[in-house]
């Protein structure tokens, strides 16, 4: 008698991806979601009766002990392992059958196998098929309710990110490109690039299951730091044999130069660009996320909550402690349950793929709870005293005089730390405060009390060195005066800018005062660049008198030190005779010229589409080297790369390019203008593509 053996097989591939949510992904695979199944048809040259065994293994190592593979009858009931077969119907020996997964399996790729009967006849493969985590079910860790928010979070393919600083956010448009061809390939690939797979791969795969586990590993294979991961990062404002980060309009790119170098990291990404790149990878494999930007963001390399910027007496920077002070530092929330925690903890996850420190010898950070970093519990996983400071440190301002090397406080900001943390609507382009999500109001009781019990479940851990309160002079006295920087002309690049120091005596005695002022362009982390200008003046103050001083940088002193950020930190040390010195301090941000893009008919699907860029030289000098990189999902294939002729000073260019819609729908156009006078001017435009 002959072997049974399959002759046809149909996957069912628009109906199963459709009910899967994974009809948008661009690929020709079978993508399938856990706990949830799917039917196909099989022709046999015989009719098998009930002999029919499945077999359905992932990862290199399948073993039905790790629930890595699973064999199972086609019956009525499910198996132990929790994978089933339900027989649909048996028409003339073509059988329609429907495998349900458990919804706790593994994500990944993988392998059906037909075995005639149990123990009996060589076994056959019928094919493969990526299985993904599954937001739209309730028995699912991953299981988001609020169908509007699933939409946005799992589904959106663009997004935007929050940058500047807390007095001038904006927003930079992200192709997140979850569905484009290849990504969720590259995608899954990360996980075999991981240090934890190549250690042990058949535990890996296993621990596949569990969206905290995976988010923690691609928290670590983001950057490139220990493990060939996806990027490297570089805040030196010098970006030699790679691109400088803020030219990046998309994650997609990243991901195909990451896979067509071989998996050597990419050169170079800074925060948002790792929390870009991320947030790509959580969506496509169904783990809700949304792109998080905190501004004021402690760095705080000592755990003990404080963290401490240095000046010296001529009010120049000195980085003489490892804490910093970023502008913003943006990161990802993934939304899932803390079964290690309680059902307390679950909800939005804080992932950071941002390499600062290392966690469990590894540059990888999270997932932290945020109800958790809400209530101060910053004794449970994962990495929540370091994600607490970044929203909650204290900020302590000191003079450090290298003549005689001493350093005395001068304030102690308990507000700055942790403001206007930011994300996208769900829905629209609006920006969402989710400040509150992280702590309670700034100067509430509240506030301090979890302040004071993260600072007791810290201290245990032996004296915090020489930087913590009561080792070094610290003034407690009210200052005699208080000081502002104040804009007062338009900020914008190739123009002078304009500040006023505000100076104010707040007794009624007559005050000298001697300024000491600087300014130094800056990378957004607090990296300094270069010294621009500085000045020194002595100023008498009459009892209550306000003054102002001007101070003018002239485009000429910045324009060579000037980075891709557009950032300028002034600072003046203000010393009263016989008291403390008052430091006041403000980054500014120079504003970009516009670029503009317009749509020159209807968009459609299938149909090529006219886009005009128009840009002005607003400079007194010629532009060069003008490159417009162009990308977004559902409108052109991967990326547009367009010389553009050099412009004259104030020569205004346009220019015309076509892109082909793929999917109907608002979509985003994304371009990059990069020239030798301005590193990356970002534009972003909505497009409603018919069908």
């Amino acid at each position: 008698m002959a072997a049974l053996q399959p002759q046809n097989i149909n996957w069912q591939m628009a109906s199963n991806r459709q009910a899967h949510h994974t009809d948008k992904f661009s690929s020709k695979d079978l993508i399938l979601r856990r706990g949830q199944p799917f039917t196909y048809s099989i022709t046999m040259n015989q009719d098998p009766g009930d002999n029919l065994v499945f077999i359905v293994s992932t990862g290199p190592e399948p073993s039905e002990s790790a629930r890595t593979m699973a064999v199972f009858s086609l019956s009525n009931g499910s198996s132990s392992s929790g994978w089933s077969a339900q027989l649909v119907s048996n028409q003339n020996s073509t059988l329609t059958i429907s495998i349900t997964s458990p919804v706790n399996a593994p994500i990944g790729w993988y392998t059906l196998s037909l075995q005639p009967s149990r123990g009996s006849g060589s076994t056959v493969k019928l094919g493969m098929f990526i299985l993904l985590f599954n937001p739209w079910l309730q028995a699912d860790g991953v299981f988001m309710s609020n169908q509007a928010e699933r939409e946005e979070y799992v589904q959106q393919d663009a997004g935007a990110i929050y940058v500047g600083s807390a007095n001038r956010i904006s927003m930079v448009g992200w192709n997140f490109g979850q569905f484009e061809e290849d990504i969720l390939n590259i995608c899954l690939s990360i996980l075999d690039k991981s240090l934890n797979f190549r250690r042990d791969p058949a535990t890996d795969v296993a621990r596949r299951n569990d969206p905290k586990y995976v988010g923690r590993v691609l928290s670590a294979m983001i950057n490139g730091n220990d493990d060939n991961g996806v990027l490297y990062g570089n805040w030196s404002g010098s970006y030699p044999g790679g691109v400088d980060p803020r030219v990046w309009n998309g994650s997609v790119e990243i991901l195909k130069q990451w896979r067509s170098s071989g998996f050597k990291p990419v050169r170079f990404g800074q925060c948002w660009v790792f929390a870009g790149t991320l947030n790509t990878v959580l969506r496509s494999f169904g783990i809700p996320s949304r792109v998080v930007t905190n501004f004021n963001s402690a760095h705080d390399t000592d755990r003990n909550l404080t963290v401490d910027i240095y000046y010296d007496p001529s009010g120049r920077p000195v980085e003489k402690s490892s804490d910093s002070v970023w502008n913003f530092h943006v990161w990802n929330e993934s939304w899932f349950v803390r079964n290690d925690l309680g059902p307390a903890y679950s909800g939005w996850q804080v992932l950071d793929a941002t390499p600062q420190e290392r966690s469990q010898g590894v540059f990888q950070c999270g997932p932290a709870s945020v109800n958790a970093v809400r209530e101060g519990d910053v004794n449970l996983d994962f990495d929540m005293p370091f994600i607490f400071s970044e929203v909650n440190a204290d900020r302590v301002t000191r003079i450090y005089d290298a003549r005689d090397s001493s350093e005395r406080q001068t304030s102690v900001d308990t507000r700055i730390i942790g403001i206007y943390i930011s994300t996208k609507a769900v829905g629209s382009y609006s920006r969402m405060d989710i400040t509150e999500t992280y702590k309670y109001p700034e100067g509430s009781s509240q506030e301090r009390e979890v302040f004071e019990k993260a600072l007791s479940k810290l201290k245990p851990r032996g004296s915090f060195g020489a930087t913590s309160a009561g080792d070094v002079e610290s003034v407690d006295l009210e200052p005699s005066i208080s000081g502002v920087f104040k804009v007062t002309g338009v900020l914008a690049v190739g123009k002078e800018v304009n500040l006023a120091l505000v100076l104010k005596n707040l007794t009624d005695d007559v005050k000298m005062v001697t300024v000491n002022m600087t300014a130094w362009t800056i990378v957004y982390n607090g990296t300094l660049v270069h010294e621009v200008w500085k000045d020194s003046v002595s100023i008498s103050l009459d009892p209550k008198e306000e003054i102002q001083h001007p101070m003018k940088i002239s485009y000429a002193q910045y324009q060579k030190y000037l980075k891709a950020d557009n950032m300028i930190r002034t600072t003046a040390v203000c010393q009263v005779t016989d008291e403390a010195e008052v430091v006041v301090a403000r980054d500014v941000i120079l504003d970009n010229p516009t670029l503009t893009l317009e749509v020159l008919d209807e968009a459609r699907v299938k149909k090529p589409l006219t886009v005009r860029m128009l840009f002005s030289n607003p400079l007194d000098e010629p532009v060069k080297d003008c490159i417009l990189m162009v990308e977004g999902s559902g409108l052109l294939r991967g990326n547009l790369k367009i010389q553009v002729p050099s412009l004259l000073p104030k020569e205004r260019s346009r220019v015309r390019f076509e892109i082909l819609p793929t999917r109907s729908g608002t979509k985003q156009l994304l371009a990059d203008f990069s020239c030798n006078k301005f590193p990356a001017i970002k534009a972003m435009l909505s497009i409603d593509v018919a069908e």
